[in-house]
């Protein structure tokens, strides 16, 4: 039996993904911190006779300490992942900086360093699977934002947009410097932008533009069962090489400084710095 990890897996497109592989015989563990949506996904899990493959692990993403521990539990409750889908994320446009009890700019812990303990974390367990797929759930595609690499937690010149715009790059890079770094790994790796799906996401914002969003999601959104089809085609079928990434269905050429390897890497020392230090 398969082992897909889903972090962000009790909401959105994070519990679309996960019905849709719990519909599909897999084992499925949704990674989410809030236990009323744990158990929501459990009791829907059990109306399509998938009780006994759901599991709901409970997890503050914005802790490097607390995602080392997911990791470690990961470890102990599966022999392999096949699949390791990260879609957590929380926009936070507006209002003042705020860090992490470990001093991390909020959308970089939860964004960016969630996703890179978790990759690296769990690459032994992904190396067991016949076909592993790490999939970043993330921007790339969108030319905004950039790695403030003297000012990397914005404690200078902090704007939530500025914060959302360059964990969206630093995801990017990520997957670069992921396949770098590993050569030889089985894993595939894919970069995802899934474009604009009616997910809740707007609850977050505060009026008007909250209902402005709403508004705008009615019009030109993709449903997330929609949205979730040509994900779990790329999940299931990846691409021969080590990373890729895509908009929705269209493959973007790996170019420009988006993509750039030696800022990938330069980001990767930065990051692994970073995170021992705590």
């Amino acid at each position: 039996m398969q082992t897909v990890v889903i972090t962000g897996g009790t909401d959105g497109l994070g519990k679309g993904l996960a019905l849709h592989y719990l519909r599909r015989g897999v084992r499925v563990l949704a990674v989410g911190s809030t236990p009323a949506k744990g158990e929501a996904l459990l009791a829907q899990a059990a109306t399509i006779s998938a009780a006994g493959r759901a599991v709901f692990l409970q997890a503050d993403l914005t802790s490097v300490a607390a995602t080392r521990d997911l990791v470690a539990t990961v470890e102990s409750a599966c022999s392999s992942v096949d699949k390791l889908i990260l879609c957590a994320q929380r926009y936070r446009l507006f209002g003042s900086r705020t860090v992490t009890r470990e001093g991390f700019e909020h959308s970089f812990a939860l964004a960016y360093l969630s996703r890179y303990v978790l990759g690296h974390g769990l690459r032994t367990a992904l190396e067991s699977a016949p076909q592993p797929v790490i999939m970043n759930v993330a921007t790339p595609g969108v030319p905004l934002g950039r790695i403030h690499w003297d000012d990397p937690q914005l404690a200078r010149r902090y704007s939530g947009f500025k914060a959302t715009l360059q964990s969206f790059r630093a995801n990017d890079l990520l997957g670069v410097a992921f396949a770098a770094l590993h050569a030889d790994t089985p894993i595939r790796y894919v970069g995802y932008n899934p474009g604009m799906v009616s997910t809740g996401m707007p609850d977050h914002l505060p009026q008007p533009l909250r209902t402005l969003t709403k508004a705008s999601f009615t019009l030109l959104a993709t449903s997330v069962p929609k949205a979730v089809t040509p994900m779990a085609r790329l999940l299931d079928e990846p691409p021969g090489e080590r990373f890729s990434a895509y908009r929705t269905t269209r493959r973007l050429p790996l170019k420009g400084p988006a993509f750039d390897q030696a800022d990938a890497l330069r980001l990767h020392h930065l990051t692994h710095d970073l995170i021992n230090a705590v």
